[in-house]
């Protein structure tokens, strides 16, 4: 789905359900198909399916309803002849993650006529409609409240033995407002994950090249753009780069011309290696630069200290007299 450009809406359920659907407009490599004119009118034994309010490469997201409890849900809908099935191993992602604070509650999985269906906690706007709030800059001490959640969500993804291989502001949401959640970040479509570890070794994935490139070419680490098997590391990178992007409004391999949409991925990539940390990250705080330099320096293998990745943005807090309690650049724009 487009980007929005448009100011959120006070309704909560229509500020919050669109969020849910990866855009399109990014790079999100992937693809399946829908019949949009086909609607289900009930999912497993208590949700009531509402209209489409989005759609994506996985198929459409509808809103929802729990018939027991009148709560409003968001209800992710594939094909089961989907060419390239996703939603069932999502939804095995999401069970391995468990109850945890930063991913959203997922209520039922199961056939619904045609299609799978996912049914999931109504969240907040995406990090990109509240960057679109913010005039699309957010300041160092806001990006660095968001590094901190995101580091977090990131090392708990990698101790459960998966990489997202997926970052862009589109798929991390917060909580809905008014609720005790307002202020925490969602990770949300974990349709790109992969186990990096073996379940039945339990040893690292090995390393590999020629892949095929997953996720968004945007964000994706320079090693993804250079058919490298991704692992921990690349996750890393992506936020890096996000970070960035958040901080300056745009990155420096936007926006290229191609005639074709892989030599526009060569582009992007060639972009990325040309720009120097140095260049990429000028006039803002040196923490980022320091972030940036060491995720591109760890090995395939390696595990991320992620506890000095947190120090760095804790450490710049301290230093600017920010505090974490201090409310991010979006609150005082939302529409109560």
């Amino acid at each position: 789905m487009p980007i929005s450009k448009k100011p959120i809406v006070t309704s909560a359920i229509n500020q919050n359900a669109t969020q849910l659907v990866s855009s399109n407009n990014n790079n999100n490599i992937s693809s399946s198909g829908v019949n949009q004119q086909d609607t289900v009118l009930k999912v497993g034994p208590n949700f009531r399916v509402g209209k489409k309010i989005g759609s994506g490469n996985f198929g459409e997201l509808r809103l929802g309803k729990n018939l027991y409890t009148n709560e409003h849900v968001a209800i992710k809908m594939e094909p089961v002849k989907s060419k390239v099935p996703q939603l069932h191993l999502e939804f095995r992602f999401y069970k391995q993650l468990g109850c945890r604070e930063g991913f959203p509650m997922v209520y039922y999985f199961g056939p619904c006529s045609k299609y799978n269906a996912l049914v999931m906690e109504l969240l907040g706007p995406s990090l990109e409609d509240l960057f679109d709030l913010c005039d699309r800059k957010f300041t160092p001490k806001c990006v660095a409240k968001i590094a901190l959640q995101l580091l977090k969500r990131m090392e708990y993804i990698h101790l459960r033995r998966l990489i997202y291989r997926d970052v862009k502001p589109e798929n991390f949401l917060i909580g809905r407002q008014s609720t005790r959640r307002q202020d925490i970040i969602h990770v949300i479509d974990f349709g790109l994950a992969k186990e990096y570890v073996d379940l039945v070794t339990g040893k690292h994935i090995p390393y590999r090249e020629h892949k095929s490139l997953t996720g968004t070419a945007r964000y994706m680490s320079i090693n993804t753009h250079m058919g490298r098997e991704q692992s921990r590391r690349d996750d890393l990178e992506a936020l890096g780069h996000m970070f960035m992007y958040f901080l300056k409004g745009s990155l420096p391999w936007q926006g290229l011309k191609a005639d074709t949409l892989k030599e526009r991925y060569q582009k992007i990539g060639d972009t990325k290696r040309d720009t120097t940390i140095e260049a990429l990250c000028q006039g803002q705080p040196t923490e980022f630069s320091t972030y940036l330099r060491y995720v591109r320096n760890l090995d395939f293998f390696e595990e991320p200290d992620y506890e000095y990745l947190q120090s760095l943005f804790i450490n710049l807090m301290l230093r600017n007299g920010w505090r974490t309690s201090e409310d991010f650049d979006w609150v005082a724009r939302q529409v109560s």
